[in-house]
Parts: C-alpha cells; structure tokens; sequence
C-alpha cells in the first residue's frame, strides 16, 4: 500500500476564552491516500472547516494546534512556523473555497493571478507561466482560455470562477487539496460539474482531495471515503458504500435519512432533533445522546468511545444495529 498523502494523527485544536478552554477539534484521526478523495461531513460546527485550516496553517487566533501530528508525505508539518509552512501552501496543499469572489483578487486578470502562483512555486519563466495558465484554465473547463486569461473575475459567472479557483489550487501542481464546500453557492447543474471536475483531476493526477461538505449527496457522487463529524469529534469513518448503504453511528444514519433521493420519490425526510450543542456547553456522555433515538443510560453519562483507527467504525457505544436491537426496530 502506498505511503498516504496526509495522515492526520489525534489532532486537537483549542480556542482559549474567557468561559474556559473549547475544543472544535477532539482527537481526529484519518489520512488520504494518492488519488483518494476523503469526503469530511457533518452540520455546521461539526469542526469540518477547523480541521482543514489546521492542516494548511489557517487557524484564525486565538484557535491554536494543542496536540496531535500532522504528516504531508511522511514529514511532519503541524510543528513548522508560518515561514516555513508558506512554502507548502499552493505548491504541496492546494485550498479551494467556498466563496471564489474571495479567493480571488478583484483588481487583477485572471492570468495575472495564475503566472503570479506559477513562478512562484515553480520557478519558470513568464512565458512558460503565461502557458501553464492557459493549459490550467483549458483543463478546468474554460471556452477560449487564451482570450479569457486578460479577464477580470467580475466578468466570469459562479460557476466560471469556481472554476478559476480550482485552477489556482491546481497550477502548481500540489500533491494534496483541500476543497472547503467548493460547490455549496452553486446551483445544481453546475455544482454536477464542479464536483465531476474534481474527481476527474484527483485520478488523473493521483492528488489527495479533502472535500469538505455538509451535502450527503455530494459525498455519495464523488468521496471514494467519508468521516462523519460530530461536535469537533469523528463519528463514522469508511468507504463511501459502506457508510451510506449500512451507516453504524446513529448521527450518520440521520444525516442519510434527511438527504433526499430522487429514486424515493415524494418520501417525507427525516429529521434529526434539536441542533448542534455549543462547543461551551457540551452534554454529558456522549455529545450526540440528546439528539439520538437509540439513547441508553452508558450513552449519558460515559464519554463516547474515539475513533483511534481507520477501520471504518463508528464512534458509538451501542452501533446502530445493537442500538435497533435493543429498541426493538427491525
């Protein structure tokens, strides 16, 4: 088996504050192999987001890495300081946002924005450069890429710019990229596209792609594996089959249950009680027990057991199938 791109080995993020000390991100665990994608999913707050910028060296202060290792090809990169990290970012860790307005500089050209990266990271010339960019915006999908490259972000659609995006994370040819919900302003057609492009770069350059999302449905189009994440926790890590045709953790089993398919017709959509709990007022036992039907008395009041491997199971005292059993649900 091949070396794994990122191995992410009990990672915790901390955000110190005046009511005490948060964690939004408690012991993960996963890693991404050459031309894998990893879908991370979970409603908002889950620490999806959190755990991608600790990866790239984004955390935002006061938040800070308080233990855990993080490995890009076998070296160690979560211990490095922000000099020696910008030497990563772009070339070996390619990021694409939610929001290209953003990502991308209102008063520069395209192209100017892509030879800026290019020679950067590569060390070309400006007309090597201004050639990759060309070749970089033909392989995400832009008409007339030559002509295109003197524009200006205004004056591309959404789903053009993402695209720009894309080709930005790309240019410099990173072994690993993270996609932060790429396609989550998009409309459905082309949010389609966007994720098939992903997929279809990732094998073709056997990069790792980290997407994170809050879309089940985008994660059964194109994750090759999924985590579940639950209140800065993993739930349920596995194969993408796996997880969404027999899901072990009551929290995945939920997500599944409000995603709409087109095969059900009108179906009415489960969903899952109450909300996320504040990172400052985490229950007792396990973080998910209020919200989970198949609650018993262990679950509130002994802390969930951790995910430490990568087997594919779930974060639960009592696994789905135990849990109907004991409820007596087929």
């Amino acid at each position: 088996m091949s070396e794994p791109v990122l191995s992410v080995r009990e990672l915790v993020v901390e955000i110190p504050t005046r009511h005490g000390l948060l964690k939004p991100v408690d012991g993960v665990n996963y890693e991404i192999a050459p031309g894998e994608i990893l879908g991370v999913v979970g409603e908002s707050g889950a620490g999806k987001s959190m755990t991608g910028n600790a990866v790239i060296g984004l955390l935002d202060r006061p938040a800070r890495i308080a233990s855990g290792e993080i490995y890009l090809k076998g070296e160690r990169i979560d211990n490095l300081s922000l000099s020696e990290l910008r030497r990563y970012r772009g070339k070996e860790i390619g990021m694409v946002f939610q929001d290209p307005l953003t990502s991308l500089n209102p008063l520069l050209p395209i192209g100017d924005q892509l030879t800026e990266t290019i020679q950067e990271h590569l060390g070309v010339s400006s007309a090597e450069a201004e050639r990759r960019a060309i070749h970089a915006l033909e392989e995400v999908g832009i008409p007339a890429a030559a002509e295109r490259i003197g524009s200006y972000p205004h004056e591309f659609s959404g789903g053009m710019r993402q695209r720009v995006v894309i080709a930005l994370a790309l240019c410099a040819e990173p072994s690993l990229v993270i996609a932060d919900e790429p396609t989550t302003a998009l409309d459905v057609s082309v949010q389609a596209q966007i994720t098939a492009l992903l997929k279809r770069l990732c094998r073709e350059r056997g990069m790792a792609v980290m997407l994170v999302t809050h879309d089940m449905g985008v994660i059964a189009e194109t994750a090759d594996r999924v985590a579940v994440m639950y209140a800065g926790q993993l739930a349920e890590l596995g194969d993408v089959r796996d997880v969404i045709t027999a899901p072990r953790h009551p929290y995945t089993d939920g997500l599944m249950g409000s995603t709409p398919l087109a095969s059900k017709g009108k179906k009415r959509l489960h969903q899952i009680p109450g909300s996320m709990p504040r990172l400052g007022n985490l229950p007792s036992g396990c973080a998910f027990h209020p919200r989970c039907p198949y609650t018993q008395d262990k679950c509130k009041t002994d802390l969930g057991p951790r995910l430490r491997d990568l087997d594919g199971r779930a974060a639960c005292w009592f696994p789905l199938d135990g849990a109907r059993a004991a409820k007596g649900v087929a």
